[in-house]
């Protein structure tokens, strides 16, 4: 009983083996990942937990998932979700959504304008925090510039899918960069730099990649490009304010305020829709919040029964040293992300796992953050079953499978990162 006490327990992990069995289980069957709602997935796998361990009563297996929902970082993380959908819904209705991507093609010069697709796609998915809202928004624009230059379309938007992968995983307010921020106990200002010191080269390369295959051809734009420079500024404000480390809430706050005042003096937001806006975008983030709330349930009965020692074992069986837990994180969190198709509820869900392998490997908070953020966005910026590809197949006509072939940088990415974990140095850890 010591023994596996201290080497954990194998069937502490049913719940998460059913989660994922019904899942990926239906998605196969209906040949729709997004048949099974993930909640309700979840939801089964909660109440798998709760039928096991009869040795503990109804009333403490509450008291065990109390205490690891009521914990401060599982708290914090929901309620800046909440603030940054209220954020989000402000700013766009304000125009931002639509003044930053007239701006960005504005500034586009002709020869460069599928690189440029990319460019813009990265601007404005740090600045929305959302890679989703990047497509929606660039993804008719990349089929104009495939119509009118001759392109592939599978190119085009190709460029558009990099670019919202690049903000989904460094966006001060993506949910993404906020659970893996959360999960690991840093600041959001020091794990964005950290992260895009890491994928900054493959940013570069990336940018030259898409130049390369689309030199010697030109696109006017034609469409109109009205913007204003004051719809985007609560993006830029949010952004420095983040960076320069005020806290979060109030940043969040400021930017939703700035939003309002913004939309109303346009005209674009009614007095009397002020709130409903705000609360649009609060309800948006609904779903994410309560899912991190389930998962959180879910991790604080695995870890009572002995299924997150049991996991630790066995990656300490097979790693040596800080780089060998640095590549495990990294292993860990791509796969659950090539499981759950949702980077956030992956970071979610092997968040708790990966703090504990740094803590006891001396791994950088900020270093485990970034890891677990490149790791999965770069499953989730390829996998064709994943929203980011369906969504902008869907919207191209294409299928995922044409598009996968042009996502360098999601690989980039995970070159890059794994390049940072066998060379770089880790502040507060063993060197």
């Amino acid at each position: 009983m010591a023994k596996e006490k201290e080497n954990g327990r194998l069937r502490a992990l049913i719940p998460i083996g059913v989660f994922l069995v019904i899942f990926l289980g239906a998605g196969i069957i209906f040949e729709d990942f997004y048949a099974m709602p993930a909640i309700v997935a979840f939801l089964i796998a909660l109440f798998v937990a709760f039928l096991q361990n009869p040795k503990l009563s109804f009333g403490e297996k509450m008291k065990v998932i109390a205490e690891g929902v009521g914990e401060e970082n599982i708290i914090t993380m929901s309620l800046i979700f909440l603030c940054a959908g209220g954020f989000s819904g402000a700013v766009t209705a304000a125009g931002g959504v639509d003044s930053t991507v007239n701006l960005g093609l504005s500034l586009i010069p002709a020869h460069f304008v599928v690189a440029g697709l990319f460019v813009i796609g990265c601007f404005i998915s740090v600045s929305m925090g959302t890679s989703m809202g990047t497509i929606a928004a660039l993804a008719p624009i990349a089929v104009g510039i495939s119509e009118k230059t001759g392109f592939l379309l599978p190119v085009c938007i190709a460029s558009v899918v990099c670019g919202a992968m690049f903000g989904d995983n460094l966006s001060m307010i993506s949910d993404t960069t906020i659970a893996a921020v959360k999960t690991q106990g840093c600041e959001m200002r020091d794990k964005f730099k950290a992260n895009f010191l890491i994928v900054l080269p493959a940013a570069i390369v990336t940018i030259g990649f898409f130049w390369l295959i689309t030199r010697g051809a030109s696109y006017e734009i034609s469409m109109d490009l009205e913007y204003n420079l004051l719809e985007v500024l609560p993006y830029l404000v949010v952004l420095v304010g983040a960076l320069i480390g005020i806290n979060v809430f109030l940043v969040l706050i400021g930017g939703i305020v700035l939003s309002l005042i913004v939309g109303v003096a346009g005209g674009n937001i009614p007095v009397s829709d002020m709130f409903s806006v705000v609360g649009d975008g609060v309800t948006s983030m609904y779903d994410i919040t309560v899912i991190s709330i389930i998962v959180a349930c879910i991790v604080s009965l695995v870890k009572e029964y002995g299924g997150i020692q049991f996991i630790l074992h066995l990656i300490r069986s097979r790693i040596k040293g800080r780089k060998g837990a640095e590549a495990g994180i990294a292993l860990l969190a791509l796969f659950v992300d090539l499981c759950t198709a949702n980077n956030t509820v992956a970071i979610v869900m092997a968040g708790p796992i990966a703090k504990e392998i740094s803590e006891e490997y001396g791994v950088d908070p900020r270093r485990s953050a970034s890891i677990l953020d490149i790791f999965t966005s770069v499953g989730q910026g390829t996998i064709p079953y994943g929203a980011q590809l369906l969504s902008a197949a869907t919207l191209t006509g294409l299928t995922p499978f044409a598009i996968i072939p042009y996502l360098i940088y999601p690989l980039l990415m995970a070159v890059c990162g794994f390049i940072a974990i066998s060379i770089g140095r880790n502040r507060g850890g063993d060197r």
